[in-house]
């Protein structure tokens, strides 16, 4: 998909990965992007960059229908939406609650659900549309020491499948994106076992993600390291978990003293 001209929407566009999408997005001549967060700071970005802002939990489906209302309204429609919001979680299995398990479910994986079901209808009715959604390469290939993050973005990545095999004929586009380490926010104390190849700019990201709406590309690995392990995840599943259990040891102690902060 040609980006000049196009009407766009990036959630999580506050700092990082989204920050960096609407800055590439204006530079590819966008017409116009809304940018959304959680964090009203959004508000203040989006000023700079010259767009609007909106605030919302994109957990919820009632702000996700309000910001699509709201893109509509400030620009006409929407072609690209970007689900890009999302959070770490709480660590481990044993001692998450249900609530934990709650919430980061409807953030990492709820978001998107909510954004395709409101937007592929008008979509399909102006015969085409593209949707970003960010996942992790941790939903390819599992999240050391984090079981909700580990599940919500292998979710993530399924729906994005799903979407693509359902609607790609029908002139609807789909891109995942599936970063290792990034450097936002998130990773601030730290990237953990994400990191094992090596932390990048969001800005590398974005510019990867650009490059596949261009190319209509459906997985997007700014890390190029995550296709080589997919293909040993596929060649050999046992020795494939033998090695993350390796992997896990090694990285032990560094979620023992991450927890304790």
């Amino acid at each position: 998909m040609d980006i000049v001209d196009k009407r766009v929407v990036v959630t999580g566009a506050a700092s990082g990965i989204g920050k960096a999408l609407a800055i590439e997005f204006k530079n590819e001549k966008a017409k116009d992007v809304v940018l959304a967060d959680l964090n009203e700071d959004v508000l203040k970005v989006a000023e700079e960059l010259g767009f609007s802002g909106f605030a919302l939990n994109v957990g919820k489906e009632e702000e996700v229908k309000g910001l699509i209302s709201f893109a509509n309204e400030k620009m006409g429609g929407i072609d690209i939406f970007c689900s890009n919001a999302g959070i770490g979680g709480a660590f481990g299995l044993l001692d998450v609650s249900t609530d934990d398990w709650q919430t980061i479910w409807d953030v990492n994986f709820m978001a998107h659900a909510h954004a395709a079901k409101h937007l592929i209808p008008q979509m399909l009715d102006q015969g085409s549309g593209y949707l970003v959604n960010t996942a992790s390469a941790a939903g390819l290939l599992t999240q050391i020491g984090a079981a909700p993050y580990s599940v919500t973005k292998a979710a993530a990545v399924s729906l994005a499948e799903w979407i693509k095999i359902t609607y790609g004929e029908k002139g609807i586009g789909v891109s995942c994106l599936c970063p290792q380490a990034v450097k936002t926010a998130m990773t601030a104390q730290g990237p953990g076992v994400a990191g094992v190849d090596g932390m990048i700019e969001a800005d590398e990201c974005a510019q990867d993600v650009i490059d596949a709406i261009k190319k209509e590309r459906f997985l997007v690995t700014p890390h190029k390291e995550v296709l080589e392990y997919i293909k040993r995840k596929t060649t050999d599943y046992d020795r494939w978990i033998t090695g993350m259990q390796r992997l896990q040891g090694r990285f032990e102690e560094f979620y023992e003293d991450f927890k304790d902060q």
